[in-house]
């Protein structure tokens, strides 16, 4: 992982292969934003109109480099575009993602970035670590053609001496950690992320952590009477697990539950997807990613509130032992379902992997999942979808996911769906109405909640994988959604 320290010495006199400042648009050209004055004024007064000779519009976003002039100590300028006026903590975030991908190659940046305040510390901290990252796992002859993240960034600052912000570093690395293992978990190809793979790496990174985790293997989920893990699984090789991650803190008040869809591989079953674009369907595995990865930062955080984790894995694959469109299948605690798409099987892992968690008596309960396609139809590829069982509850989850950057929408599950999921020979059927299926596939899940449990689904299918070009601090490929809001609602529910 890329390191980084806090400066505040002077950034035109920090030496380092790149300093990397702001620029606002101003009328119809553009100003240095607070945090670079000092690299102009080393720089001599034709930085400004040497950036604009280049190109630069001051447009959020937007990077421009520049030799070094004057008295500069570093060998490059980097100028990133903030906008009209110094942005809010996710702008920042992107600014600073978007400056250390373009330094990518070179050994260390610094960031003279606004960064007055703990808060835009943080964002400009999180934005540089979390936009240092590339998957090389399978990068052999290429990797010379391939520029590596930098290796060491400093962000200066005037609050470097600061207790404070020296807090507020530890706790971006740690997050910083768990999400680069979600990435590369989401980023590895499926035929070495089987679900006992999957399931020793959860093993693997808990086991320095003091984390409980508890491992079902096939025949502990038979014995267990996990008919949708078992059902999704039957057309595989590869069997199923359900994963158990426990984290307890001896002052908590509060129990919150995570559950995670594990599809390390969907193909849809014999309800089999186009062959095009399925091999991104190695990310269907984001939500239960997400969930160690928030696992493993609260076990490194301590925040004074019991967390359980719960990760469903299953590889759903078409063979003459695969579930048939037409089976039933009954989930734990009893509740059966017809299975009238096997496509649809997300929801009949995460039905189980809810039932448990509800068998722990938890306050709260919230699943992640990139479930349905109609949640990328409505809200695109970069919104997540929030429904719950309480508008309360909703609405918190979404005021949390935006104070850490990620984007959420609240979402209805109307009643009126419901009856669309009713079986002539089941007690509910896995699919129903096709208008408005990411809400039909909220109520699907919905009926497995216990009673008297406020509950959240997360659909993730949007922005969980980047097939596009990356962009602020988000890569191409698996991007890690959702899991710095489970850590931060974590952190909330300890200070309730």
């Amino acid at each position: 992982m890329t390191s980084i320290e806090l400066s505040n010495n002077n950034p035109a006199r920090i030496r380092a292969t790149a300093i990397v400042i702001g620029v606002l648009k101003k009328g119809d050209g553009i100003t240095l934003a607070p945090g670079s004055k000092a690299v102009g004024t080393a720089y001599g007064r034709t930085l400004t109109r040497a950036l604009t000779s280049l190109g630069a519009t001051g447009d959020a976003g937007q990077v421009t480099r520049i030799p070094k002039a004057g008295s500069v100590a570093s060998a490059v300028v980097i100028a990133v575009g903030l906008g009209d006026a110094v942005p809010a903590a996710e702008g920042l975030r992107r600014a600073a993602g978007n400056a250390v991908r373009a330094a990518a190659g070179m050994d260390s940046v610094a960031l003279a970035l606004p960064a007055t305040s703990d808060d835009e510390l943080r964002a400009v901290t999180e934005g540089a670590l979390f936009g240092a990252y590339a998957f090389t796992t399978y990068r052999k002859n290429s990797a010379k053609a391939h520029k590596s993240p930098v290796k060491a960034v400093t962000v200066a600052t005037p609050l470097a001496q600061e207790k404070d912000a020296a807090a507020v570093v530890i706790e971006v690395k740690t997050v910083a950690k768990s999400l680069i293992l979600v990435r590369d978990l989401i980023n590895t190809a499926p035929s070495d992320l089987a679900p006992a793979d999957f399931a020793n790496t959860a093993v693997s990174a808990c086991r320095s952590l003091k984390l409980d985790i508890e491992v079902l293997d096939d025949a502990a989920l038979a014995k267990g009477k996990y008919g949708g893990l078992l059902g999704v699984g039957m057309g595989s090789v590869n069997p199923p697990r359900l994963v158990r991650i426990a984290y307890r803190h001896p002052k908590a008040k509060r129990h919150i539950a995570f559950v995670g869809k594990g599809i390390t591989f969907d193909s849809g079953g014999i309800s089999i997807k186009p062959a095009a674009n399925m091999d991104a369907m190695k990310s269907d595995m984001s939500g239960a990613a997400a969930v160690l990865g928030a696992l493993t930062a609260i076990g490194r955080l301590k925040p004074e509130v019991n967390v359980t984790g719960y990760m469903a894995m299953a590889e759903n694959m078409p063979s003459g032992s695969a579930q048939r469109p037409s089976d039933v299948i009954t989930i734990r605690g009893g509740r059966t379902v017809e299975v009238l798409n096997t496509d649809a099987e997300g929801r009949l892992v995460l039905a189980d992997a809810i039932v448990r968690a509800g068998e722990d008596k938890p306050d709260t309960i919230v699943d992640v999942a990139t479930l349905t396609g109609a949640a990328v139809v409505a809200l695109g590829n970069k919104t997540s979808g929030i429904m719950a069982n309480d508008d309360d509850f909703r609405s918190h989850v979404h005021a949390v996911a935006t104070s850490v950057g990620e984007q959420m929408w609240p979402m209805m599950l109307p009643p009126e769906l419901r009856s669309s999921m009713d079986s002539k020979v089941a007690d509910i059927a896995n699919i129903g109405d096709r208008l408005g299926g990411m809400q039909v596939a909220g109520l699907f899940l919905k009926e497995f909640v216990p009673d008297g449990v406020t509950w959240a689904h997360l659909d993730i299918a949007g922005p969980a994988f980047n097939e596009g070009e990356a962009f602020g601090y988000t890569p191409k490929g698996g991007t890690g959604a959702a899991m710095r809001t489970l850590v931060a609602l974590a952190a909330a529910a300890a200070q309730d």
